[in-house]
């Protein structure tokens, strides 16, 4: 049940981040999933590091939004750098 919880929670912080950054990003159902957990996750390691979350706490929930739009931003950084440079 973890699993399902932790992909239900990706998703819907995923969907978050892309609906509030502007812009097109093109990403389907899965890497939409990998953002909000990747998000998530950067967001405790941040956390835990500016001491804000013990080990093992889990990040919260806004901050989790805020750190994959952040991650939204670089990957159309990237992406932009990529198709202009060729």
């Amino acid at each position: 049940m973890g699993i399902l919880w932790t992909i239900v929670l990706g998703l819907v912080i995923g969907v978050l981040a892309k609906l509030l950054h502007p812009g097109k990003e093109n990403m389907g159902f899965i890497a939409t999933v990998l953002l909000g957990i990747a998000g998530s996750l950067l967001a405790g390691v941040i956390g835990q590091f500016l001491g804000w979350y013990q080990a093992g706490e889990g990040a919260g929930f806004i901050v989790s939004v805020v750190v994959a739009i952040l991650l939204l931003f670089i990957y159309g950084k990237v992406r932009a750098g990529q198709s202009g440079g060729s």
